[in-house]
């Protein structure tokens, strides 16, 4: 088993949290993660801007100092994959009460490279799980995960590839993994973040960068109809623009402007990390 980064250092991954810690005893934490090209990763600060916003609003004493820290060990030992950093409050005694004196646990880990999951077209499933919307931790990376990961063996076992979520009013959310985008005309929408999205980190560049490939980037609520009229695709740091496919409906070519934007994405990438994602086995143009 590989090291992981805990609290300053590498350490053997074999018991490196302890027992009574409430990320994993209560799911109490948050993580982030991020694609490391060269030795670099990308949007670094906004990651970082983000788990560090994050632990504040759950009241985990975190230093951004920290953060950082841990994301540059780790993207200097692993030069070409993906980091994550997982936060959580620490040890703590029974019961749901803060900690007296919290003492934050910070683990980090990484992992090789995945060229072949960038831009991969999915299938989506419709799960039967509503996204809660008023949850305070729908718009964070929290720990609580088991909705999506139950729901993503579910969409699977259906023979697709990722989940996707309606919320409690019956609105597009999100997919398990990932936001989620729609093209119809000019118009690129993605569903607010009150609807139940997560603030995405490709999400966010995608919405500013759109009207450069000559899209209006729009942030309005959707309806499970609105994503038969145009083309849908998901975006995440890690598969960072994918075309996804509705139930019932047949995988298409890729639309010449997602297409662009793809393409405009991994030249933003090269820029900033030294490193192209197509130069290491990233595929857009899929026959």
């Amino acid at each position: 088993m590989a090291d992981i980064w805990l609290d300053g250092a590498f350490v053997a991954a074999e018991r490196a949290v302890a027992a009574d810690d409430r990320g994993l005893l209560l799911a109490d934490g948050v993580f982030d993660t991020s694609l490391v090209l060269g030795g670099t990763v990308f949007c670094a600060d906004a990651h970082l801007d983000r788990l560090a916003a994050a632990a504040s609003r759950l009241e985990i004493p975190a230093s951004r100092r920290d953060l950082a820290g841990a994301m540059e060990a780790l993207a200097q030992r692993q030069e070409n994959g993906s980091i994550r950093l997982t936060l959580t409050r620490g040890s703590g005694p029974r019961g749901l009460g803060f900690p007296p004196v919290p003492k934050p646990t910070l683990l980090g880990a990484s992992a090789p490279l995945a060229p072949g999951v960038m831009f991969a077209p999915l299938r989506l499933a419709l799960s039967p799980t509503r996204r809660n919307e008023t949850s305070p931790t729908a718009q964070l990376k929290s720990l609580a995960y088991l909705d999506a990961v139950l729901a993503q063996r579910a969409a699977q076992q259906e023979g697709a590839d990722e989940a996707l979520f309606l919320n409690t009013v019956g609105r597009v959310a999100c997919t398990a993994l990932a936001n989620l985008f729609l093209l119809t005309g000019d118009e690129l929408a993605t569903p607010p973040l009150d609807d139940g999205a997560l603030d995405g980190i490709t999400r966010r560049w995608v919405l500013t960068h759109a009207a450069d490939f000559g899209l209006t980037p729009r942030e309005r609520p959707l309806a499970l109809d609105d994503l038969t009229r145009g083309s849908v695709f998901v975006t995440n740091s890690l598969r960072l623009i994918a075309p996804a496919t509705l139930p019932g409906r047949p995988e298409g070519l890729i639309e010449p402007r997602i297409g662009r934007l793809m393409h405009g994405l991994c030249t933003t990438i090269a820029a900033e990390c030294g490193v192209d994602p197509r130069d290491l086995g990233a595929t857009i143009d899929r026959g």
